[in-house]
């Protein structure tokens, strides 16, 4: 967190503060700065099911009995057994890969009916009739071999009413060797809900023995039909914000909470087959399906670029790698960003192209680890580690292989001094409305040396200073809020007004599942069928899409009051574009002078409601954006609603 005060440099301006009906806002024609193509964008880690029952399109939790502990009953989360099956996982004697050593075992008792197994996804199945599910899972008979050919029936069934929804007919061979048998599914009507399971069953009277199961999978189409991809609907949601970069793999999800849980990007490449998964920091298994290259071929089909992060030499349980033994941890990272970058005749640039992507992705910006503000001890003579050695460690080793990457520290700025000096800071505040008014100023007096900053996490949290990470029923949000939204708005405009150093920003989290989550609130809110995108994604989104080529100086509001502004221009097509946040609870007027004559009418865009207003699963569109028409003039006159963001464009004539 970046601790400054500008209110020195801020004047008050004409308004209500003085008595006055209007607050008159002079506009300078003159732009201090271009804003950056990057201003606006996503920050993202596996947290909430975020990634795994999230944005990752797989729909079976449990696919393969990653990282799970053979025997027991936490081994067969999301699994149970049909008719009289008896399920068990078990460490196969001949594992399906060295990657995937636990597989799905099935007992079928002599004499049994329909018998099987059946998955009940991530809290849910969601069955669409205008879809085509592709399903698989691959199979083995361990001991006694059928005497022939067997039919498995893969349904997507409801859970309490037993409808089928949707079936295939598979053939098992009689074979003792792992076979992978793959299908499709089309639903022939929808559900009336989500309570849905996938299924696998056999007709116990053809056969009675053990079948071992291994890698499942359910998966919709995916979003731009990319393979392994992302779920449509949050993927599209996402792809409306007009997102400029996509920070990744975290936040705390990179560091593990040992060394060796730590994300590993090599562990997230090829075949499914080869990918062991891990233990995630928020207390559930990545299966890593979602790996590296998934995500920069998404990262380059939303248009964006990524600010991704290598591992650093720390872990969340406290352990840091001692100085002496970085090499090749250093090397690890090094390799990371050779996959990304490297040319076809490099090692990992080979490797990316037998994926196939030959050309480098690009990457213009590279974190060194993840808030290590909290690693770095300010009150005890114990020195950080990252401020010791870890930084300068990683960053002379990487800098001086790719000379044109922008490298990232994750402290405080300049507190502690890292050496070498870091060209690019990653800040993080959480926050309550008051604050985010209250520092709309937060970079104004910052020291213009070169120096540029991320934003890499904001958000309000909480009404009250005292409960910022603590529980809701001392004021902790669980979803955005009206009144949150409009302030973190102030916020952003700091940002867009110090956009010379700030060269991006990104609310967080990102995405939350609406019931199995470990942080709130989150932009984007999700269950098995529907997206829920919060009064703060709207916020996201109205900067975003109106982003504007150049910043405009005008007068500055008061930090003590609720009503702010922010002015750009845009070059295609030319206008000025007016953001004004009032989070106050009366209507405030304000007169722009323009500095130059524009068309007599252009667009509002309006967010508005009650302070406590949110976008919920049973209300998800209770506060949206309107759009309308504006009467418009040089010397513009805007009555701004109370708790209001309004985003007017008005062309020049």
């Amino acid at each position: 967190m970046l601790y400054v005060s500008a209110l020195s440099l801020l004047v008050i301006a004409s308004g209500p503060l003085l008595g006055h009906a209007q607050t008159i806002v002079a506009v300078n024609g003159t732009a201090s700065h271009p804003i950056p193509k990057t201003l606006w964008g996503l920050m993202y880690e596996d947290i909430s099911h975020s990634g795994d029952g999230g944005l990752y399109g797989e729909r079976l939790q449990n696919r393969a009995f990653q990282q799970v502990a053979p025997g027991t009953t936490q081994a067969l989360n999301s699994w149970s057994a049909i008719g009289g099956a008896l399920i068990e996982v078990v460490a196969d004697t001949i594992p399906l890969s060295s990657a995937l050593p636990n597989s799905l075992q099935v007992l079928i008792p002599e004499g049994a009916g329909e018998v099987g197994v059946e998955n009940s996804g991530y809290y849910g199945i969601e069955v669409n009739p205008a879809w085509t599910y592709n399903a698989s899972f691959f199979y083995r008979f361990p001991s006694i071999l059928p005497s022939g050919s067997i039919a498995a029936n893969i349904s997507l069934v409801g859970a309490e009413s037993r409808t089928t929804f949707a079936a295939s007919s598979v053939t098992l061979n009689p074979t003792a060797d792992w076979t992978q048998v793959t299908t499709s599914l089309t639903p022939n009507s929808s559900a009336s809900d989500i309570n849905n399971t996938f299924t696998v069953t056999l007709d116990g009277a053809a056969f009675s023995g053990v079948v071992n199961f291994g890698l499942f999978s359910l998966f919709p189409p995916a979003w731009m039909g990319q393979e392994n991809g992302m779920r449509e609907d949050i993927a599209q949601a996402l792809f409306e914000l007009k997102p400029s970069f996509f920070r990744f793999p975290g936040g705390n999800n990179l560091e593990g909470e040992s060394i060796a849980t730590r994300w590993q990007w090599n562990a997230t490449i090829g075949p499914l087959v080869n990918r062991p998964g891990r233990v995630g920091d928020w207390g559930y298994v990545n299966t890593d399906g979602l790996g590296i290259y998934e995500y920069l071929i998404w990262i380059e089909l939303m248009g964006m670029q990524p600010i991704m992060a290598v591992w650093s030499g720390y872990a969340l349980g406290g352990a840091s790698v001692p100085e002496a033994d970085l090499a090749p941890y250093i090397e690890q990272a090094r390799q990371q960003i050779e996959f990304v970058v490297g040319n076809t005749s490099t090692p990992g640039g080979a490797l990316r192209a037998s994926l196939g992507h030959s050309k480098p992705f690009i990457l213009n910006y590279v974190e060194i680890g993840n808030e290590a503000r909290f690693t770095c001890d300010f009150i005890s003579a114990a020195p950080s580690t990252y401020r010791s050695y870890r930084w300068a460690s990683f960053v002379d080793a990487l800098q001086n292989e790719y000379p044109s990457i922008r490298f990232i520290a994750t402290t405080r700025y300049n507190n502690p001094v890292l050496a070498p000096k870091p060209k690019s800071y990653d800040l993080h505040v959480y926050q309550t409305p008051t604050w985010f008014r209250q520092n709309g100023g937060y970079y104004d007096s910052v020291t213009r040396d070169g120096t540029t900053f991320f934003e890499g996490e904001y958000a309000t949290t909480s009404t009250n200073s005292s409960n910022l990470y603590g529980i809701p029923e001392q004021g902790r949000l669980i979803y955005p809020t009206v009144q949150a939204s409009v302030s973190e708005a102030v916020f952003m405009m700091g940002f867009e007004r110090n956009s010379d150093i700030v060269f991006a920003a990104s609310y967080a989290p990102l995405l939350g599942h609406v019931t199995e989550h470990q942080w709130t609130p989150n932009l984007l809110s999700f269950d098995s069928e529907q997206v829920i995108k919060s009064t703060s994604y709207w916020v996201q989104q109205m900067f975003s899409a109106n982003k504007g080529d150049w910043y405009l100086p005008s007068t500055l509001a008061n930090t003590a009051g609720t009503l702010f502004w922010s002015v750009v221009k845009q070059d295609t097509p030319l206008a000025f574009i007016l953001k004004i946040s009032n989070a106050g609870t009366a209507t405030a007027s304000l007169v722009f002078e323009l500095p130059s004559a524009v068309a007599s009418s252009g667009t509002l865009i309006q967010l508005q409601g009650s302070a406590t207003d949110s976008n919920t699963p049973d209300n998800p569109n209770l506060i949206v954006p309107v759009t309308s028409t504006i009467a418009a003039k040089q010397n513009l006159t805007f009555t701004a609603p109370a708790l209001s963001l309004s985003v007017i464009t008005v062309p020049l004539a």
